[in-house]
């Protein structure tokens, strides 16, 4: 796969002959769009703390989504997996997430500010189904587009173009906050996320694979229903250990080991946003500024990562990145300082787009590719499980003894999840060929 940046890149980019290249052009404008809701959405946690949102409802963010994604990761990948084409579901429902941005804009024009921050909660969580199913469909989807020998590569272009559009979004948005009047500022610029969520269907729907092998579903299977979703809230997750048992060992170590680290990173999220407004009284422009330095990195971090991978190995990046991650909230936790903190925001960024890169690739490389929508939902229901808990703990954390000794606790619980991939050999050796390589 050619580079982004290269001649024969670009040509493929705008125009595309092969069905290949047009997938890789539908998935790096499909990371456009998503980059500029992600960006407008960075500044949620940010609007509910300005309302007098509670701790407890900032938490709630991170973890109403966790705890839908824990209880059905599952029962969605084994339904994913019966499907003939993923890419609609994986389309259809990342279109609802991002467009509930422009929901909460409208919030203020409608209701009290007062119940602005328990009906976003509420909202969320209605969301917080489609959101699963995206979770799950999007390593399947993004790994059938680069097959087992282009994951880096494909991974690499579309993060780090997807951390420059945000970059950019999150920089803007944080100077047009700082001069309009609240809440209309927040409400202008939520909606205004509209655009990305609609560019990012228009093209992640124009995605082509294979039909599923030994799928029996009707013409029009593949659409998006309610009455479909409906069904697949029936199905039971009962059989999660059992699954887990079975489970090859490497991806066992992978997963085990990823739940303590991934609770450690889930444990800041919420904090993170209450520390540099209540601790900090960062101003809109420099949380913007920060959530940039954060981003902008994300540009020449995947390719510098993706390199590295070919000197120090899969387990030499994971290890590398997962220590520079768990030092971060201690830093922060130390400083005042918000040009610091935008500096340390760069450096955990950097670190953050090498552990996305071997993450996706561990998960990949350690199942069976006959049954990765299943394996994946069990991947997910893991995370998610840290992704609900954690961010509470902390929040919980922080009511009892201060946000700044709460990052710190998360900082530590990092530490352990690295000690952890150091321990379990994890990416150490290339995992053991499972399945049959994907097309």
């Amino acid at each position: 796969m050619q580079s982004l940046f290269s001649r024969g890149g670009l040509r493929a980019l705008l125009q595309p002959r092969t069905v290949a290249e047009r997938n890789v052009r539908a998935v790096l404008v499909d990371g456009i769009g998503v980059g500029i809701a992600t960006g407008v959405g960075s500044f949620l946690a940010v609007f509910l703390v300005r309302l007098g949102a509670s701790n407890l409802l900032v938490g709630l963010l991170t973890s109403l989504p966790a705890l839908t994604g824990a209880l059905l990761a599952v029962p969605i990948g084994r339904f994913l997996e019966r499907q003939r084409n993923i890419v609609p579901w994986y389309s259809g429902m990342r279109v609802w997430v991002l467009w509930s941005y422009a929901v909460f804009g409208f919030l203020p024009f409608l209701m009290p500010l007062s119940w602005v921050p328990w009906a976003v909660i509420i909202i969320w969580a209605l969301v917080t189904v489609p959101s699963t199913f995206v979770n799950v469909a999007f390593t399947v989807v993004m790994g059938g587009v680069a097959g087992p020998r282009n994951r880096f590569a494909l991974m690499s272009m579309r993060w780090s173009s997807l951390g420059a559009v945000t970059a950019i979004t999150v920089a803007i948005v944080g100077v047009v906050l700082d001069q309009g009047s609240f809440p209309l500022n927040y409400q202008l610029v939520f909606i205004a996320s509209f655009a990305g969520g609609l560019l990012s269907y228009l093209f992640s729907r124009s995605i082509v694979l294979p039909d599923n092998p030994g799928t029996t579903d009707p013409p029009g299977a593949a659409e998006v229903t309610p009455r479909r979703v409906g069904r697949l809230i029936g199905l039971s997750p009962a059989s999660l250990l059992r699954d887990l048992r079975a489970a090859p060992p490497a991806f066992q170590r992978f997963a085990v080991s990823a739940f303590v680290f991934r609770g450690g990173v889930a444990m800041a999220l919420p904090l993170l946003p209450l520390y540099l407004v209540l601790e900090v009284g960062a101003s809109d422009a420099w949380i913007g500024i920060i959530t940039t330095a954060g981003s902008a990195v994300l540009l020449v971090a995947y390719f510098i990562w993706s390199a590295l991978t070919r000197r120090i190995g899969v387990g030499g990046v994971l290890i590398a990145s997962s220590f520079g991650m768990a030092l971060y909230p201690l830093a922060v936790a130390s400083t005042h300082s918000v040009i610091l903190i935008a500096v340390l925001a760069g450096l955990v960024g950097f670190c953050l787009a090498g552990n996305d890169l071997v993450s996706f690739d561990l998960v990949l490389s350690t199942i069976p590719t006959d049954h990765q929508a299943t394996y994946v939902g069990l991947y997910q229901t893991l995370q998610n499980a840290a992704l609900f808990a954690l961010p509470l703990a902390g929040t919980l954390l922080a009511d009892l003894v201060g946000v700044q000794f709460a990052l710190v606790a998360a900082g530590l619980m990092r530490l352990a999840g690295a000690g952890l991939f150091v321990a379990m050999g994890v990416g150490r050796q290339p995992a053991a060929q499972v399945g049959k390589p994907a097309q």
